[in-house]
């Protein structure tokens, strides 16, 4: 299936504005941490299950073609951007690694609260920054493209999937995310 440049680039930055919301939360619940307080395991475990799933799944895939979209249709564009893959494999890797610490604390395995604060911590920031550089350098370079060629499409049939939080359904596995996010506005 194919889908214009433009189009996915209002998804994936709407997807930014989501992940946002969910990095906020993150970091709310790092600020408990060193003050010996009790983070929520069960949110912690439920937001990182969504970046797993979604963002490494979908979302940085999707990312990845409209660079290869801009290697094929404006190469100009694409100069300095050969590392989009490694840093959202490296994200991927930083997720799974918290989502492990997590599931290993709910499970009783011991982690230290310094190690989970400093997972916590790494793949925050690491996540924003590159959120950050993509708002800043990706898509505005892939915004010229789809203004200068409107006919510049991307293939996304190998990386379908709505959003199982913030689409037009919310998967059962996510509904207490949904529900803690609605209360939270």
């Amino acid at each position: 299936m194919r889908i214009k440049l433009a189009r996915i680039l209002d998804e994936l930055r709407e997807d930014h504005r989501n992940l946002g919301r969910l990095l906020d939360l993150l970091e709310s619940e790092c600020k408990v941490i060193p003050e010996d307080g009790e983070p929520d395991m069960e949110l912690l475990r439920d937001i990182m299950h969504y970046m797993t799933v979604y963002p490494d799944a979908i979302h940085h895939p999707r990312e990845d073609l409209v660079y290869a979209a801009m290697r094929e249709h404006g190469a100009e564009l694409a100069e300095g951007l050969e590392n989009i893959p490694g840093d959202h494999r490296e994200i991927a890797e930083l997720g799974e690694t918290l989502r492990r610490d997590i599931e290993a604390i709910i499970s009783g395995a011991a982690v230290t609260r310094q190690h989970l604060l400093e997972d916590l911590v790494n793949y925050v920031g690491h996540l924003r920054r590159h959120m950050e550089w993509e708002e800043a350098d990706l898509f505005p370079r892939a915004d010229s493209l789809a203004r200068d060629r409107e006919s510049a499409t991307v293939d996304v049939s190998m990386h379908l999937g709505e959003d199982p939080v913030f689409g037009a359904t919310t998967v059962k596995a996510f509904s207490n995310l949904l529900t803690y996010l609605q209360r939270a506005q």
